[in-house]
């Protein structure tokens, strides 16, 4: 039996993003890390705490924002899917080794749930799905119950298990 986790935006070797403050002017990821390495590194093992190998991971976007830091994809357990982000800027190939699909997006249908980096329109919301899950808004979030961000800044920097999604929205009751 395996299980499927998302999460978003790890930036992996992204040195500036340790220099991002929230609108009070607070650092976000360098308030926990003193260095890109370290973070990384606390991302690498945060992740195979959770996921075994067997495991199916939908990487919702912004892996790693230098060719060079791609290869830290080999440590992390489970078998990853892409889901493009924006900063996903490089040729497939350099993708390729480290998952066995790429993708724009991933649909649940049968859980009325669509998966994207950027959130996607209300109004595809109203006429398709039920739920957005996605990333690229960092530790921000939309006001919208039916939107849930996966950035790794709003799930303590290790992937979520898709039952546990379930959870919340049914909280949620949208």
């Amino acid at each position: 039996m395996h299980f499927n986790f998302l999460i978003s935006d790890t930036h992996f070797g992204h040195t500036n993003i340790l220099s991002f403050k929230d609108k009070e002017g607070n650092l976000i990821r360098g308030s926990l890390f003193s260095s890109i390495e370290e973070h990384d590194e606390r991302m690498v093992e945060n992740w195979n705490k959770v996921v075994r190998p067997a495991d199916r991971v939908y990487h919702m976007g912004d892996v790693a924002i230098n060719r060079r830091c791609l290869p830290i994809l080999k440590r992390l357990n489970g078998r990853k899917i892409l889901l493009r982000g924006n900063h996903d800027i490089f040729k497939l190939k350099d993708y390729t080794p480290y998952f066995e699909d790429i993708r724009a997006y991933k649909i649940y249908p049968n859980l009325g749930i669509i998966c994207s980096h950027v959130p996607i329109h209300p109004y595809q919301l109203n006429d398709r799905f039920k739920w957005n899950l996605h990333g690229h808004l960092h530790h921000n979030i939309l006001e919208d119950k039916r939107y849930i961000n996966l950035c790794v800044e709003r799930i303590n920097y290790t992937p979520i298990e898709l039952e546990d999604i379930m959870k919340i929205l049914k909280e949620r009751n949208v």
